[in-house]
């Protein structure tokens, strides 16, 4: 539209308003089902994409068997109650590795995140032990702990230990000056500043932190089982694979997979109830 004045020419734009304002309800629905489909179709295609492969003898299927087969042989070995004892002795160790880590690691980057002193004293000493591999402590802790299940829950603890400490701390020194000197101005006691200030403003970038954490302690208990246990996913891809049984250790592999998506994504839902405030991620219930 343009409209005339004297001696200049205005003009206006003027936008019908799109789907988007008039029913955000539908497209919202819209969107999630397109991201649904998108998310099931490509795995989907490439699994069939692979099961073509190997049924057309376009890859080797003895070395890279056929979903299929892969699926049979799970199958079966879940039925003879040959896959379970793994299955559990890996989320066994994962668990309670992941538990201890975490708790140590909150703790301590809530410490050094409200006391900068306490940080100054320790975070170099930290930043050093953080660039260490994981693994290469892997035959400390067999000297510490002997063999067992000791070994593989340290390393977990001592992986998920620096991711939280780091996300708590961060998260902690983020936390705005104004947010705290309005609890001063309101005489809130060391606790009620942090019940009511420090957790609420942090805690959402924590369990960031926590959720990377998860995935990360899945790939180290992985590789500490193939080092140095006898039982476990790990020991059964680790195994499988030196006995050629490229089947199982496929099924093994899976099962990793599925064991840290469940995991993951139990921690994304913990962060929600958790934080019903914070913003939901990116590209997941948006519109």
């Amino acid at each position: 539209m343009t409209t005339l004045t004297p001696g200049r020419e205005t003009r206006v734009l003027v936008r019908a308003p799109g789907p988007a304002e008039l029913r955000p309800a539908r497209t919202h629905r819209r969107r999630r089902a397109l991201e649904l489909a998108l998310a099931t179709a490509v795995p989907v295609l490439l699994v069939l994409l692979w099961q073509l492969a190997a049924t057309q003898a376009w890859i080797d299927d003895r070395v890279y068997p056929a979903p299929s087969t892969i699926l049979s042989d799970g199958w079966d070995r879940a039925t003879a109650g040959d896959l379970w004892p793994d299955v559990r002795a890996t989320t066994r160790r994962v668990l309670a590795g992941y538990a201890a880590g975490t708790a140590a690691g909150y703790l301590l980057g809530l410490l050094m995140g409200s006391l900068p002193l306490v940080k100054a004293a320790l975070e170099p000493l930290l930043d050093a032990l953080y660039v260490v591999p994981k693994l290469a402590l892997l035959p400390v802790f067999l000297n510490m702990f002997g063999l067992g299940e000791g070994p593989q829950v340290a390393l977990v603890a001592v992986t998920v230990f620096f991711f939280v400490w780091i996300s708590t701390m961060s998260a902690v020194i983020a936390v705005p000056s104004g947010h705290r000197d309005a609890g001063r101005v309101f005489g809130a006691s060391p606790w009620q500043m942090f019940r009511h200030v420090l957790l609420p403003a942090s805690l959402p970038a924590v369990l960031v932190g926590a959720r990377i954490a998860a995935g990360v302690a899945v790939l180290v208990i992985v590789a500490s089982e193939q080092i140095a246990a006898t039982d476990g996913l790990g020991h059964l891809i680790f195994d499988s694979r030196a006995l050629f049984r490229n089947d199982v250790m496929f099924v093994g592999i899976v099962c990793v997979a599925v064991l840290g998506v469940v995991f993951s994504e139990l921690i994304r839902l913990a962060g929600r109830l958790l934080t019903p405030w914070a913003p939901r991620d990116r590209g997941r219930g948006q519109s």
